[in-house]
């Protein structure tokens, strides 16, 4: 055989290694994150809040708690977030929205979210 063959079977042979790495791996944090979403939902309370700011802002610049940003994954430290300032009750929080639910965060206005922990999962105007 040429070298040009055999080379080209172990790359060959290395990409499928790769693909079937990244699905098994793909399958574990598909189930991780089903757990997460279930955990989320069964900790979820209304709560009303009045948005006073919101940004994407990386996890260092947020105001969240130390605590927060130590367990938060290495890699995911650097990425931008987005942070909703809001007054919950007579306290000034700052919640991390879902994406989802972040463009739809009114500023100045009171709307009913459900909450879990510092998470905001769904916005409900009033």
């Amino acid at each position: 055989m040429k070298t040009g063959t055999i080379v080209l079977l172990v790359i060959l042979v290395i990409l499928i290694g790769v693909l079937v790495a990244l699905y098994f791996i793909g399958k574990r944090l598909e189930k991780q994150q089903a757990e997460q979403n279930e955990r989320i939902q069964a900790n979820k309370q209304p709560v009303v809040i009045m948005a006073v700011d919101k940004k994407r802002l990386k996890l260092k610049e947020s105001g969240l708690p130390e605590e927060v940003i130590s367990q938060t994954p290495w890699y995911a430290r650097r990425s931008k977030v987005p942070i909703v300032k809001a007054k919950v009750g007579s306290r000034f929080m700052n919640l991390i929205a879902d994406e989802k639910v972040f463009d739809y965060i009114p500023i100045n206005k009171q709307v009913k979210a459900m909450v879990s922990g510092i998470y905001i999962v769904e916005v409900k105007g009033m």
